[in-house]
């Protein structure tokens, strides 16, 4: 790769971390969500309508490329039928168990090494993430002591815009201080994060294979990436050292 890139932006969800089903942890994370809000109908029921709210809120989102805060969240969409008062102070802690319902996040291997060694090599590095939740990354960031190889970090429930939307790729890449063409992004949805990459005019996108060969949703990719890889201490064949 040439030497123009000088700042390099990573998705997180699949891409730096990956989740890991365990029985005892989402159900210490249902109790406790249910407890939060007061939740009056069994466990089945509640988190069925959870469920089914949730999947309403990302269709809605996935149309308009947007995102709201976690206090609209819970109030608007996922239980707007539960009193405001109980829920809205809470907000951001049952963000944070509904994300627990689907298992631990736990960082593929080599991600830490990784991104301390491009940084080392010189690179700016940054994230651009479509997330429910404000503190779940940076306080990732911090337990796993990396938060200072990161320059820049984007989340859609911050800034409101999601990928594919360019604009979140311009607004990284003017937040870091690097030209589109100078930036590069590696992340794993081979449609989502190759379009909006490639609509910011991004110097490089590097795809993680990790979802296959469609998104999630099973939409087939309409442009390619620059360069694939199968693991993330791959990126550092991509990324020599900075002059």
């Amino acid at each position: 790769m040439g030497q123009n890139i000088k700042a390099i932006f990573f998705d997180v969800g699949a891409t730096l971390r990956y989740v890991v089903e365990d029985a005892d942890f989402t159900a210490a994370a249902d109790r406790e969500l249910m407890e939060l809000v007061g939740a009056t109908e069994d466990h089945d029921a509640f988190f069925e309508k959870l469920n089914n709210n949730w999947k309403a809120y990302r269709k809605w989102a996935k149309t308009g490329l947007l995102d709201v805060s976690e206090m609209e969240l819970w109030l608007q969409y996922l239980l707007p039928d539960y009193p405001a008062e109980r829920v809205a102070p809470h907000a951001a802690k049952l963000t944070r168990l509904w994300r627990d319902h689907d298992g631990r996040r736990v960082v593929h291997d080599g991600t830490l090494e990784t991104l301390r060694e491009l940084k080392a090599r010189g690179y700016m590095l940054g994230i651009i993430a479509n997330t429910i939740t404000e503190t779940e990354i940076p306080d990732w960031m911090c337990r796993d002591g990396v938060a200072d190889c990161f320059k820049t970090v984007i989340l859609s429930s911050k800034v409101r815009l999601r990928k594919p939307d360019p604009a979140i790729y311009l607004l990284a890449a003017r937040c870091i201080g690097a030209k589109p063409e100078e930036c590069a992004y590696v992340g794993d949805n081979p449609v989502r994060d190759v379009e909006g990459a490639k609509a910011a005019q991004f110097g490089a996108m590097v795809l993680f294979e990790d979802a296959g060969t469609a998104d999630r949703e099973g939409k087939a990719p309409t442009v390619l990436p620059d360069y694939n890889i199968k693991s993330i201490p791959e990126l550092l064949d991509l990324f020599p050292a900075l002059n």
